[in-house]
C-alpha cells in the first residue's frame, strides 16, 4: 500500500458541512470537541485569526485548514463581501492521531496555488451553491476528497519541514515509514529499516532522526501505540491489540503504553468514555 492510503486507511478523515454562502461578522471557533475544520473562501475578503491574536488578511480565494481541535476566529465585514463553505473535519482514531499531529496547527493557502485541487473544489462550489438533490452528502464527500488532495499535494511540494510528513516526502526514508505503517507488528531493526532505504545503518538512523525529529526506534513505539489507541477506542480487546502491534503480550503493550501516555490502556480509555 502507498505512503498516504495506508495513513488513511487507519486514520481516515469524516466531513461535515456546516455553512455555505455568504459570511458576515465574527465567529468564535473554540478548538473543543474532536474535530478541525475547513474553510474555504469562494470569493471577497476574510480575516482570519489564530490562537496566538495573529491575523491573517485572505483577499483571494482560499483554503483554510485547522485539521484538530484549534481555537481560530474568522471575521468579515459586510463590504467584505465574503463567501464560504465550511466543514468540521473528524478522524478515526481521535483529534490528535498521527496524521494530524503531522500537520501545522493551521494552513492558510491561496487556492490558485494549489493546482492539483482545482477540479475538486470547482466541483465543490458548484454544489455548495446549486440546488441539487443530495447536496450535503456530496458536499461532505468532496470535502474528505479536497483534504487527501491536499496532503497529496503538501507530500508533493515538501511543504512541511520536519516530522512524518517530511518523512514521507523523503523518497528513501517514505520507504522506511510505509513499511513500520503497514507491518507495525513486525520486529523492525534498524537496519532492516536503513535496507529499505538504501543507506548505511549509521547515515539512516541520523537522516530519520534529522529529518523526522526522533529516532526510529521511538517513531515505531509512537505508532504502535497510536494504533493501539484506535483499536481501543474502537472496542477491541487489549489481548488481540497487543499482537497486532507488535507486542508478546498484553501486559508488555500494557507497560509501554503507561510509558507513553501517562496512563494504563483502561484508564485511558475510560477518559476518552466520559
Amino acid at each position: 500500500m502507498d505512503r498516504l492510503s495506508i495513513l488513511l486507511k487507519h486514520f481516515n478523515p469524516h466531513a461535515a458541512t456546516f455553512h455555505q454562502g455568504a459570511f458576515c461578522g465574527v465567529t468564535d471557533i473554540y478548538g473543543q470537541g474532536s474535530f478541525g475544520h475547513a474553510h474555504l473562501l469562494r470569493s471577497g475578503r476574510l480575516s482570519f485569526r489564530d490562537k496566538h491574536n495573529q491575523l491573517i488578511e485572505l483577499v483571494e480565494p482560499s483554503l483554510i485548514l485547522v485539521a484538530r481541535p484549534v481555537q481560530h476566529q474568522l471575521i468579515a465585514t459586510e463590504a467584505d463581501a465574503a463567501e464560504l463553505v465550511c466543514a468540521t473535519m473528524r478522524f478515526d482514531g481521535g483529534a490528535n492521531n498521527p496524521l494530524t499531529l503531522a500537520l501545522p496547527d493551521y494552513i492558510v493557502q491561496p487556492l490558485r496555488e494549489l493546482s492539483g485541487l482545482t477540479g475538486s473544489l470547482d466541483w465543490l462550489f458548484a454544489e455548495a451553491f446549486g440546488e441539487e438533490c443530495g447536496r450535503d452528502v456530496v458536499l461532505n464527500r468532496l470535502f474528505e476528497l479536497m483534504l487527501i488532495q491536499l496532503l497529496r499535494h503538501l507530500i508533493a511540494k515538501r511543504s512541511i519541514a520536519s516530522g512524518m510528513m517530511a518523512g514521507l516526502a523523503n523518497p528513501r526514508l517514505a520507504r522506511s515509514l510505509t513499511a513500520m505503517h503497514n507491518e507495525p507488528q513486525r520486529n523492525w531493526s534498524v537496519a532492516d529499516l536503513a535496507t529499505l532505504a538504501s543507506m548505511s545503518r549509521a547515515s539512516f538512523a541520523a537522516h530519520f532522526h534529522q529529518v523526522v525529529g526522533v529516532t526510529p526506534a521511538d517513531y515505531l513505539t509512537d505508532w504502535r501505540i497510536s494504533l493501539a489507541q484506535k483499536r481501543l477506542r474502537e472496542g477491541r480487546p487489549i489481548a488481540v491489540i497487543a499482537g497486532e502491534v507488535g507486542y508478546e503480550s498484553p501486559s508488555a503493550l500494557a507497560r509501554t503504553f503507561r510509558r507513553k501516555v501517562g496512563s494504563s490502556p483502561s484508564e485511558w480509555l475510560q477518559q476518552k468514555t466520559t
